[in-house]
């Protein structure tokens, strides 16, 4: 469902703000965002934003090194071998130098990458519905829902306690 209106309820109290959002995502609304003037522990695990996929990135990166690595120190020994005494033309100890650096460089190029790719870098909300009041001391749940429904959520915005309700399409 797309979402083509915002309802946002300002509100002065982290409770009641946390209590609208456990009421809106019983009721089943699911595109919510919260404004705080801080960070706020309680508020982050109700909207339970899902983990970053960034972390595949760096194993993935990390993986492809260390296999780089080593084919790199295997095949560059076999490609020119210098034979020094009767010591193996294939030694594991002094490969695992490169190895571990090679894991290291892909696993941060990896990681970068996968940080761009899945950033998002800014999720601003419209203008008309930001209220400089979230930088002070107000806290704000904004709600993405259909036409239809925007009369339900203001009703649960104003028996949670909001004290100011703007309305905007999306």
């Amino acid at each position: 469902m797309k979402s083509d209106q915002g309802v946002m309820g300002i509100f002065s109290y982290v409770d009641s703000t946390i209590h609208t959002i456990k009421k809106l995502k019983k009721e089943g609304y699911g595109n919510l965002r919260a404004f705080s003037p801080v960070p706020n522990h309680q508020i982050e695990e109700e909207l339970k934003e899902h983990e970053s996929p960034v972390r595949f990135f760096t194993l993935t990166g990390g993986t492809l090194g260390a296999i780089c690595g080593l084919g790199f120190t295997v095949f560059t020994s076999l490609a020119w071998p210098i034979m020094t005494s009767s010591k193996p033309i294939v030694s594991l100890p002094p490969f695992m130098l490169i190895v571990y650096e090679l894991t290291i460089l892909l696993g941060v190029l990896s990681t970068l990458i996968g940080l761009f790719i899945n950033a998002r870098l800014r999720r601003n909300a419209p203008a008309a519905m930001y209220d400089p009041r979230f930088s002070e001391d107000k806290f704000g749940v904004l709600v993405g829902c259909s036409k239809e429904d925007v009369r339900k959520v203001e009703e649960i915005l104003k028996s949670s306690g909001a004290e100011d309700i703007k309305f905007e399409g999306i």
